[in-house]
């Protein structure tokens, strides 16, 4: 029989990807860390926005992509627990190394690059330039749990799909194709949006009430943030019971979804963007900055995982009595 593709076409294919998708943080990393040699910082006019935590992730699956073959060989069926352990460290390690990088803001004489992150996250592109010097130079470095939930996912993802068809190129069994081919869609989409919230900041305008362009899009970033970390946990759990194949990547959607929610938390100091007002399922519930559209927006990522994994499973089945 011939095989579909070899293992060393997929090698080739998913480094070339990679590398691909990774020109631009790769270059304005090196272009950071030549100034930051040279000048002890950067200058803010130089500096690209969310350079981090994205240099950093590139960085990651790179290497990772790269040492894909020899670990799959030196660790056999434990190859994927070490490529992601292996991933996490060298995007810990790369993010705390560009952490480490002041940005010249011509107002004061540096800034660490942490608190220009978080004023990047809470001003939009727009945003007067007068805002910098008005904002405190301290930040409380939680803001950045949702920063590290969004690259470490993309993270495992990315590494999860590349080494299931790089495996299934190995063994041709083409059990897992279709958990791996939504899994590679929703990671797509989840980039998709990131890319597109670094250059548009969604059309925030820094304030809290959204506009409904706004609002609709970080609905939908909040929902493909979710479906993406639960089929990923659907694809290691694919074909065993329906309460570890389905439900707990469900849980596992609506639990990183709320860490997302605790990110904005932070960052926003206890608050959080409204998607509108006027209404009771804008409105915060009591003490809790959740509204009921937010809760409503954490059970939906849910729900959609559960019912992508249960749309897999009964193709799989009907494919078997074919």
């Amino acid at each position: 029989m011939k095989k579909l593709i070899t293992q060393k076409r997929c090698y080739f294919i998913s480094l070339g990807a990679v590398l691909l998708a990774s020109i631009y943080p790769i270059y304005m990393g090196a272009v950071l860390l030549v100034s930051y040699v040279q000048n002890g910082g950067i200058d803010m006019a130089d500096y690209p926005r969310y350079i981090i935590p994205y240099t950093p992730v590139c960085v990651s699956l790179i290497i990772c992509v790269a040492l894909l073959p020899l670990i799959f060989k030196l660790c056999k069926k434990f190859a994927l627990p070490v490529l992601s352990a292996l991933g996490v460290g060298l995007f810990l390690g790369a993010e705390i190394l560009f952490e480490q990088v002041a940005v010249f803001t011509g107002y004061s004489s540096k800034m660490e690059i942490g608190t220009w992150q978080l004023l990047s996250c809470f001003v939009t592109p727009r945003a007067e330039i007068s805002l910098w010097n008005s904002l405190s130079m301290k930040y409380d470095p939680a803001f950045k749990v949702h920063f590290y939930a969004i690259s470490i996912l993309i993270v495992l993802s990315v590494i999860s799909v590349i080494y299931g068809f790089y495996k299934m190129a190995h063994t041709q069994n083409l059990e897992r194709k279709r958990p791996l081919i939504a899994q590679l869609v929703s990671v797509i989409a989840f980039i998709g949006l990131c890319i597109m919230a670094c250059f548009t900041s969604f059309f925030r305008t820094g304030e809290i009430d959204l506009s409904p362009l706004s609002a609709f899009l970080m609905i939908i970033f909040f929902l493909i943030f979710g479906i993406t970390a639960g089929v990923y946990s659907g694809t290691w759990l694919y074909g065993k019971k329906k309460l570890l194949s389905l439900v707990i990547p469900c849980i596992t959607a609506m639990v990183v979804t709320v860490v997302m929610y605790i990110g904005e938390m932070v960052m926003l100091g206890w608050d959080l963007f409204r998607y509108g007002r006027g209404l009771f399922i804008f409105n915060p519930i009591g003490a809790c900055p959740l509204a009921p559209i937010d809760f409503a927006v954490i059970i939906l990522s849910g729900a959609s995982t559960y019912l992508i994994l249960l749309l897999m499973q009964h193709k799989k089945s009907a494919t078997k009595m074919e």
